[in-house]
């Protein structure tokens, strides 16, 4: 470890990250038989855990960065351990002493595109609100209900744009006096925090907490897991408490009030994939399944891995910015259980999932191992713009 913190320095920020976690660990390996990447390559999380106690982890190798937080180890650890937290506090260390391997290098730019316009794609700050031109959204005030906070992706990418005009739509359509921010919104932080940039998180969320409270935000409407977290879990660190719900909780409440009518058929073949941020860490399972289930003509039908096993997208844990060769795509491995039960539309309800499935699709179009030879191509969507089909 040439030029980095000598092995005690970097054991004590560990430890000091994750508290007693290192000295729990029996290394019984349940974490290694839960973890998705053993689907398709070895590698070992209990490893990871041992080194670290002991100061032998190699903070310039790939594996640090492999976790995406998915949250299936931590839940399956009899003792308890921390596994998240360490391994988050590993890439810290790597990150002050730049320490990237080639397949984590775009952290970099990402890191320079999040300080300089608040988002991790490069876009100009100015265009965040440019999704919603010509629908009449207007931008938050006191007054208003709820802020709707699309996030990043939904604002700027091409394929999610789409999710948040749905969501937009629907809202108007049940009445709902809502606003966005624009250009003041910031990114929530949640993923370059876990790529182990704390600084940068912290900077991204005071600016949040602080246009939040200028603007009088009560209530909080995101269409991302990942912000869901963040605001509820995360940003109650800074002294901060907004109420938050996410756009899947939201659609159930607004159908269970009867200010949104399903009137219009669905006559698909549905399976719904749990977002490991919406389930596993915020226990979200039941409303997005109550409000497919409503719609006239839709036929749910769940994967093996559902709801608290339900597998991870490969997404999380900051590796949506990171380079996946062909065959570790956990979404290849959903694309085929979903084809699997016979579904015509994969739902979920994360623009992070989406983003993977949709490449899979893609690749899978091409027949690279495509389990639909029969040349049925399966659809990606979220869940508002099902929702949104069946009130049009």
């Amino acid at each position: 470890m040439e030029n980095l913190a000598d092995y005690k320095e970097i054991v004590d920020v560990i430890k000091e990250s994750g508290g007693d976690a290192f000295k729990h660990c029996y290394q019984c390996g349940l974490c290694d038989t839960v973890c998705p990447w053993n689907r398709v390559r070895s590698f070992s999380m209990r490893k990871i855990i041992r080194e670290a106690t002991f100061g032998m982890t190699q903070v310039e190798g790939d594996d640090i960065w492999r976790c995406t937080s998915c949250g299936n180890c931590p839940r399956q650890c009899p003792r308890g351990v921390k596994i998240i937290e360490s391994g988050v506090s590993l890439r810290r260390i790597a990150t002050e002493y730049g320490a990237f391997p080639t397949s984590v290098k775009p952290i970099r730019t990402i890191s320079a595109s999040l300080t300089g316009e608040g988002n991790p794609l490069n876009e100009k700050r100015d265009d965040r609100a440019k999704w919603a031109e010509g629908l009449s959204v207007k931008p938050f005030s006191e007054e208003m209900e709820i802020l709707y906070f699309p996030g990043c992706y939904l604002s700027y990418d091409p394929r999610l744009k789409k999710v948040a005009v749905a969501t937009a739509s629907i809202l108007k359509k049940a009445g709902v006096n809502f606003g966005i921010l624009g250009n003041k919104e910031n990114c929530c932080g949640e993923s370059i925090r876990k790529t182990g940039d704390e600084e940068l998180f912290k900077r991204l969320a005071k600016e949040n907490i602080k246009t939040f409270i200028d603007s009088g935000v009560k209530r909080v409407l995101v269409s991302s897991p990942h912000c869901y977290h963040t605001f509820k879990n995360e940003y109650p660190e800074f002294m901060v408490n907004f109420e938050v719900v996410h756009i899947a909780q939201y659609l159930a409440e607004l159908i269970d009030a009867e200010r949104l009518e399903l009137n219009k058929e669905y006559a698909k073949k549905v399976t719904y994939h749990d977002p490991c941020y919406l389930g596993r860490h915020n226990n979200i399972y039941d409303e997005p399944r109550e409000a497919l289930k409503k719609i006239p003509g839709l036929e749910l039908n769940e994967m093996p891995e559902a709801r608290e096993n339900s597998l991870c997208c490969g997404g999380g844990g900051g590796r949506i910015w990171m380079e996946t060769p062909k065959g570790e795509r956990f979404s290849d491995l959903r694309l085929e259980q979903a084809t699997g039960v016979g579904a015509e539309v994969l739902v979920t309800s994360c623009p992070y999932c989406i983003t993977h499935f949709e490449e899979s699709r893609l690749m899978l179009d091409e027949g690279e191992g495509n389990p639909a030879d029969n040349g049925n191509k399966i659809e990606i969507k979220d869940i508002t713009e099902i929702i949104h089909e069946a009130i049009s």
